[in-house]
């Protein structure tokens, strides 16, 4: 079955732009490595909760937005064998393409997947 990562953070809603440009320059690295999908999304109906939501989880300001990502994986060998290496052209292409938020307050986590539709 498919391993999936799953990563929640905030963005200055001013720096949309630089997260799409950002977003379209670095995903396909996962793909490059054996990914089987990569996806950025943009917050749009994305609540406040009373006791936990996303942007409690990511500490976000009002002037931010949360963003989500998920990569798909053939397996867990797969993402395992690979992720170090994506980092590491991540690490690298963020020099000249820094990200466009606080990756301090980034929630990322990887899943077994027990069920597929």
């Amino acid at each position: 079955m498919t391993y999936i990562t799953v990563a929640v953070y905030a963005v200055p809603t001013s720096n949309k732009e630089a997260f799409v440009a950002h977003s379209k320059d670095l995903t396909p690295l996962f793909i490059k490595h054996g990914a089987l999908a990569a996806v950025d999304a943009w917050g749009d109906d994305v609540p406040e909760g009373q006791t936990t939501s996303f942007p409690m989880a990511v500490k976000c300001a009002p002037d931010e937005t949360v963003a989500y990502s998920h990569v798909i994986w053939p397996d867990k060998a797969t993402h395992d064998a690979k992720m170090q290496a994506v980092m590491a052209e991540m690490q690298a292409a963020s020099k000249a393409n820094p990200m466009p938020f606080d990756g301090q307050r980034m929630i990322f986590a990887s899943f077994q997947t027990v069920v597929e539709a």
